[in-house]
C-alpha cells in the first residue's frame, strides 16, 4: 500500500462577490450585509481543524479562489493572509496565487496582498468588449482592466494571468479576436481560456430555457477556439492545457496538481479537497459553514476513491496537460501497476483514430492528445471513466 503524504497544495474559497454573473453557479454570495470577519475566523478554526487532522509537511503552492477575495478589505485581507501562513509551513519559493476582479483591487490591497505573500494574481477578464461585459453580469470595464493590471505591477506583482471567456451571447469571431489582440499587447506570462458553459440556476439558464440566449454555433464556437490556440501561439505563448498558455515556467503550478491527480487541501464554504483517496466538499451556505467550524470539520460530504475511480480520474484530467501521463507515474501513484493492462484497448482505440499519440522523451514513455484530440478531448476524457475491469 502507498504511502499517502500530506498534500503540498492548498486551496482555500472566499465566498464573497460585489455581485453575481450571469453565468455564475460557484459557491458565492453578494456581499453586502454578510458576516466577513466572523468568516475569517471560521476559516481559522478550520485550518486549526485539519492541520490536526493531516499535518502538513510543505506547501509549495497556495490558490485562494472564489467568489471574489480581492472583496476583503486591507485590514482583513493582512489578517487573513497572517492565518494562512500561520498554519501552513510555505516553501521559499511557493506560488501563491489569487483571484481578482477588476476594478476591486486598489494600490493599498495590493500592498496587503504582496505583503501577505500573494505572488501571482488571475484577474477574472472575461471580454475586453464592454457591451459583452455588461452583457455577461460583470460590473468592470474595460478601463477597470487596463488600470488593475497597472496597479498590481506598481505594487510589485510580475506573475499576473487573466481569464478571457469564449462562446458569450452575442459574441462574434470578430470581437474575440479583438479581444485577443488587446490581451496580447498586455505581454501578461499566462491566458486562461474558457467557453461558456451554461450551468443550471444561473440567469443565463432561465433565459436559455426561454430561447432569449443568443448564443453562437457549435461551428463558431470552435472556430473561436481555434483562433485563440492559433493567435497565443503566434504570440510565443505555450499551449499548456486544454484551456491555458503560458510564457515557458510561468504555467500554474497550482493547477498542474489538479491535473496530474494529486492531493490538496480544500478549505472554506463549498471548497472541495482531496487528500488520502478521499475526496470532500464542504458546506456551502456562509453560516451553516461558520457554525459547523465552532463543533468540527465543516464537512458536507466526504467519500472515497477507489483505485479503479483514481486510475480514471488520473487518465481523464491528465490528458488535458497537452504535455500528457507518463506510464512511469501511473506505475508510482498505483503501486507498480501498468497503465495498458489497465486501459490498453482504449488507448488503441484512440491512437488508430488519431486522438492520442505514443510520446518518448527525457521523462520517459506515455501518451497525450494529438491536435485533433485536443479539439474532441471530452470525447477522449470521457472514455476512460466507468469501466468495469
Amino acid at each position: 500500500m502507498t504511502i499517502h503524504h500530506a498534500p503540498r497544495a492548498l486551496y482555500i474559497h472566499i465566498p464573497f462577490c460585489t455581485n453575481k454573473c450571469h453565468y455564475c453557479d460557484f459557491t458565492s454570495y453578494v456581499l453586502k450585509g454578510q458576516p466577513v470577519d466572523d468568516y475569517l475566523d471560521a476559516l481559522e478554526r478550520e485550518m486549526e481543524r485539519t492541520i490536526s487532522v493531516l499535518p502538513p509537511e510543505q506547501i509549495d503552492t497556495v490558490f485562494v479562489g472564489g467568489g471574489t477575495p480581492t472583496v476583503l478589505t486591507p485590514p482583513q485581507m493582512e489578517r487573513f493572509l497572517a492565518a494562512v501562513r500561520r498554519h501552513f509551513p510555505l516553501t521559499p519559493d511557493v506560488e501563491f496565487s489569487m483571484e481578482a476582479n477588476p476594478g476591486t483591487t486598489d494600490a493599498d490591497k495590493l500592498a496587503a496582498m504582496y505583503a501577505g505573500g500573494v505572488n501571482r494574481i488571475s484577474f477574472g477578464v472575461q471580454s475586453f468588449n464592454n457591451t459583452l461585459l455588461e452583457r455577461i453580469g460583470r460590473i468592470h470595464n474595460v478601463e477597470d482592466v487596463y488600470r488593475s493590471l497597472e496597479n498590481a505591477r506598481a505594487a510589485g506583482f510580475t506573475n499576473l494571468s487573466i481569464d478571457l471567456m469564449f462562446g458569450l451571447p452575442g459574441q462574434t469571431v470578430e470581437l474575440l479576436a479583438d479581444s485577443v489582440q488587446k490581451a496580447l499587447a498586455l505581454k501578461l506570462p499566462h491566458y486562461s481560456l474558457y467557453s461558456l458553459k451554461v450551468e443550471e440556476n444561473t440567469l443565463f439558464h432561465k433565459l436559455y430555457e426561454r430561447n432569449e440566449l443568443p448564443l453562437p454555433t457549435e461551428d463558431e464556437d470552435l472556430n473561436m477556439y481555434l483562433l485563440l490556440i492559433e493567435q497565443l501561439k503566434a504570440g510565443g505563448y505555450q499551449h499548456y492545457e486544454i484551456s491555458n498558455f503560458a510564457r515557458p515556467g510561468y504555467e500554474s503550478k497550482h493547477n498542474s496538481t489538479y491535473w496530474r491527480n494529486e492531493h490538496y487541501y480544500g478549505l472554506g464554504a463549498g471548497a472541495h479537497g482531496y487528500a488520502n483517496r478521499e475526496r470532500h466538499v464542504n458546506i456551502k451556505g456562509v453560516q451553516p459553514y461558520i457554525d459547523a467550524t465552532l463543533a468540527r470539520l465543516p464537512r458536507l460530504d466526504t467519500e472515497t476513491i477507489s483505485e479503479l475511480e483514481a486510475m480514471e480520474d488520473f487518465m481523464m484530467v491528465g490528458l488535458r496537460l497537452l504535455d500528457g501521463i507518463r506510464t512511469a507515474d501511473f506505475t508510482r501513484q498505483f503501486d507498480g501497476k501498468i497503465l495498458e493492462g489497465y486501459f490498453g484497448p482504449i488507448i488503441d482505440k484512440h491512437l488508430n483514430d488519431g486522438l492520442m499519440e505514443r510520446l518518448e522523451d527525457e521523462r520517459g514513455s506515455g501518451y497525450r492528445l494529438t491536435d485533433k484530440g485536443v479539439l474532441l478531448g471530452n470525447e477522449v476524457f470521457g472514455s476512460f471513466i466507468g469501466l468495469e475491469v
